[in-house]
């Protein structure tokens, strides 16, 4: 997840830029099932970009890709200290008629 601040004024050049950017660079990312960008309701809340990946392995092999530099203009340990990513683990889950 990446939690991101974006004013009121930016929100909707924000989303077209950063939707962009998601669909270019993530349809052939191994192991990814689903990235979400979330628009807060609340003008002083963050977007939020989820991504859900099959196996720890690769949420790690997104981490050092192309396609991670490609969308964040750095690898995981340079750059401009862009997104900071935060990583979760499924405790529980529940998916209706599986």
């Amino acid at each position: 997840m990446n939690r991101i601040d974006v004013g009121p004024e930016r929100a909707e050049m924000f989303e077209q830029h950063f939707a962009g950017s998601m669909d270019g660079t993530l349809g052939a990312v191994p192991g990814l099932v689903r990235s979400t960008l979330l628009r807060p309701t609340r003008d002083e809340d963050p977007y939020v970009a989820q991504m859900v990946f099959d196996s720890k392995e690769s949420f790690v092999g997104w981490l050092n890709s192309d396609a991670f530099k490609a969308a964040h203009g750095h690898g995981p340990g340079g750059g401009d200290g862009g997104a900071d990513v935060e990583a979760y683990e499924v405790v529980n889950e529940v998916v209706p008629g599986a």
